[in-house]
């Protein structure tokens, strides 16, 4: 998996393990043949840039899809 390899040797820590986090998430997603959407990279890739906090990250993911559940319905 080359998911956000460009972290995981950024000198800021914080920003290594949030990546070597989200990296291990997908992964265990991968492992069930399931497939993250690019909206949950990009959750993620603010997150580990430390630009959201993770009850953002929950926030706006669980926001996107009640928005796409009431465009499907």
């Amino acid at each position: 998996m080359h998911i956000f390899d460009e972290y995981l040797n950024d000198e800021n820590v914080d920003k290594r393990e949030r990546a070597k986090l989200w990296r291990t998430s997908i992964g265990l997603q991968a492992v069930d043949n399931l497939t993250v959407s690019g909206f949950l990279i990009e959750m993620a890739r603010k997150h580990i840039e430390g630009e959201i906090s993770m009850d953002e990250v929950n926030k706006m993911i669980e926001e996107h899809y009640t928005q796409k559940q009431l465009r499907n319905d």
